[in-house]
């Protein structure tokens, strides 16, 4: 075959100049491009404006809400949110949401585990679930084709885990060996410290099972918790891509007689801030952040749109970050300390928003010589926001940053899914995505000010890790902020 084509070309090499002449001899009868072909129809045209997607939402006699959103594609994503996290743990079952996440498509009373695997792999599925502080998250991904499978397995995988004893076993060995190695992860530490240190009440809790309670934890507890917390009123099931009546016609059944539970009284948590200081083998290297309380949490809608232009402007991230503009290197943070100051190693501002509070702050990590100076940059840039000394082109940009981070994640299915789960569990509806741009647009240096100020009025949060000999004293650090 290739030889044929190889004597084929060689045959028209010599040729060249008379099959271009034939080509522009002709050109003079050939058609006009806009002339139209006989008998080929075009399609319609595509409207200027396509209406976004409507999420219809409906509340079953027990409490469970289910809701989805159509999206022109052949895949669907499929969520089962229920309002249980670490913060609804008690001292004896303080782990479970953790060891909870690790069990998730484990067997059930209707199936093992190796048929769960079969049947998600049968229909080119893919499952995973995730614990946070206030809920846990349940998903299945795959096509829309298979929806009665995929809801089918995804709520008996929720509401009649077996939790065989083998299986309990394996996955407290697996925690054993996850937390060695979050024990390597100062971030995550430091992170989990904040909201320890933070927080007097449910959002103290650990998020990660401590290792005490590893030989504690079982399947008859972890049986007792799903009872106790996986009712009616606080499961929400969220779909994107699938049919509303479709989804019902499917889900109800299932759910339907699921007990419907007390509503939950959210446990209380106050802020009280406070010092953290964890000495540490690093090798000359020191992990820190400050933090502050954001009051109201996304109950606040409108000073959680400011937070989060205000986080998209402070950025930061890494010492080295690949790539251009994107990947944050216009940002704050980046400009004015990583440019500047070569030994620091990691700057970036954080958050960390629940339903009526939240935090916000600067991680960082440098060498212990340098410590103090990177926590006076700290203080000074959050200290800049408080007096206005932010550029108003700066704040264009994090809010078309923003705009554009927001329109480009709900491209994706699973995180629409995410996005309508989250919202109903806090809002009890979904808000739409224009209203959400229009009060970005709205973010003015004077909103921002203002809320920096709020903020650092609250007692510091501070958190350090490794090398701490020359992290300055929590009452100098907190001064500074006092005398603003």
């Amino acid at each position: 075959m290739y030889r044929t084509a190889l004597s084929r070309f060689k045959a028209l090499k010599g040729h060249t100049g008379s099959l271009a002449a034939a080509r522009y001899a002709t050109s003079s009868a050939l058609a006009a491009l806009d002339t139209p072909l006989e008998g080929v129809s075009l399609p319609p045209t595509l409207p200027d404006y396509v209406a976004p997607s409507e999420t219809k939402i409906k509340t079953l006699s027990n409490g469970v809400k289910i809701a989805s959103e159509k999206l022109p594609n052949p895949a669907a994503s499929i969520g089962l949110f229920v309002n249980c996290g670490s913060m609804y743990e008690t001292p004896l079952s303080s782990g479970a949401s953790h060891l909870l996440e690790r069990m998730a498509f484990k067997s059930t009373t209707n199936r093992t585990h190796l048929r769960i695997v079969r049947e998600v792999e049968a229909i080119g599925g893919s499952t995973s679930a995730s614990a946070s502080r206030e809920c846990m998250v349940y998903t299945f991904d795959g096509l829309k084709t298979y929806l009665p499978e995929m809801v089918e397995l995804l709520i008996d995988c929720v509401r009649n885990p077996a939790f065989v004893d083998w299986e309990v076993n394996e996955e407290l060995r697996k925690l054993q060996a996850e937390l060695e190695e979050v024990s390597k992860n100062p971030e995550r530490l430091i992170l989990e410290a904040i909201h320890s240190t933070g927080y007097s009440g449910a959002l103290a809790n650990p998020l990660l099972a401590p290792e005490s309670a590893l030989c504690r934890l079982n399947g008859k507890l972890l049986e007792e918790f799903v009872n106790e917390n996986y009712t009616g009123k606080r499961m929400f099931l969220a779909a994107s891509g699938i049919e509303h009546e479709e989804l019902l016609q499917v889900a109800e059944p299932l759910l339907s007689d699921l007990p419907a539970g007390a509503y939950p009284q959210e446990p209380k948590s106050i802020y009280v801030g406070g010092d953290f200081r964890r000495q540490a083998d690093a090798a000359g290297s020191t992990h820190f952040a400050l933090a502050f309380e954001v009051p109201g949490g996304w109950n606040n809608e409108k000073e959680s749109v400011i937070l989060t232009v205000m986080q998209m402007l402070m950025g930061g991230g890494g010492s080295f970050s690949p790539g251009g503009p994107g990947k944050g290197m216009h940002s704050r943070l980046y400009l004015r300390v990583l440019n500047e100051h070569p030994e620091i190693q990691s700057f970036s501002a954080f958050n960390s928003i629940f339903n009526n509070t939240g935090l916000f702050g600067i991680y960082g990590s440098t060498s212990s010589e340098f410590v103090s100076k990177a926590i006076d940059l700290a203080v000074e840039e959050l200290l800049l926001l408080a007096k206005e000394g932010v550029s108003r082109l700066m704040i264009k940009r994090a809010q078309e940053t923003t705009k554009s981070a927001v329109l480009m994640n709900l491209e994706s299915r699973m995180i629409v899914t995410e996005d309508i789960g989250r919202q109903i569990l806090t809002y009890g509806e979904r808000k739409s995505v224009q209203s959400f741009l229009k009060m970005v647009d709205e973010v003015t240096l004077q909103d921002i000010s203002k809320l920096a100020k709020k903020l650092l009025s609250s007692p510091l949060t501070m958190a350090s890790y490794g090398d701490i000999a020359n992290v300055p004293s929590y009452e100098s650090v907190s001064s500074k902020f006092h005398a603003m």
